[in-house]
């Protein structure tokens, strides 16, 4: 059971870390906070991103999308404070 959960962490991880140079790009950059049991990805939006207005589309259209085709497990992305 936690060599899946880790295996998934890792997953998501390496897909962020694609994600992360076009967010640096714009001044901001996102972190990895954890997967929930049912598939939620959490995130923390870090410098420009944080405040910015198209900061939930670019959660939403970029990074979900990104992971949900990716990984078929993610059900979807939130921010976390």
């Amino acid at each position: 059971m936690g060599t899946q959960a880790s295996t998934l962490n890792e997953r998501v991880a390496a897909v962020l870390d694609l994600i992360r140079p076009a967010v640096q790009a714009d001044g901001g950059d996102i972190e990895f906070v954890d997967v929930t049991e049912d598939g939620v990805v959490q995130i923390r939006m870090h410098g420009a991103c944080v405040g910015c207005p198209s900061s939930d589309m670019t959660l939403r259209i970029g990074i979900e999308r990104t992971l949900r085709e990716r990984i078929p497990e993610v059900k979807s992305v939130e921010a976390v404070a």
